[in-house]
């Protein structure tokens, strides 16, 4: 299987980002009635989900590899203990 390279996983972010944002100017366009109002949020969605994007990758480097399996295994083995009682 062929990896994906740098350049293709940018022009997908990217071609994404435009196809959301996209949507959401059009969805406010149809509440509002007003291109530049539509256009406005468009534009801070679109700033504001890719810092928060940022944010939350960072904070899933932040947990160890292997925290979720873990406190999945813990929680999945006391629900085993529990229905033997």
């Amino acid at each position: 299987m062929e990896r994906e390279t740098r350049i293709r996983s940018l022009l997908k972010g990217l071609s994404w980002r435009i196809v959301a944002s996209t949507t959401t100017i059009t969805i406010a366009y149809v509440i509002t009635g007003d291109t530049s109002v539509a256009l406005g949020i468009g534009g801070i969605e679109a700033v504001l989900k890719i810092a928060f994007y940022y944010l939350h990758e960072r904070a899933w480097q932040a947990l160890p590899r292997g925290t979720i399996r873990h406190i999945e295994t813990e929680v999945l083995s006391k629900r085993k203990k529990q229905s033997k009682i």
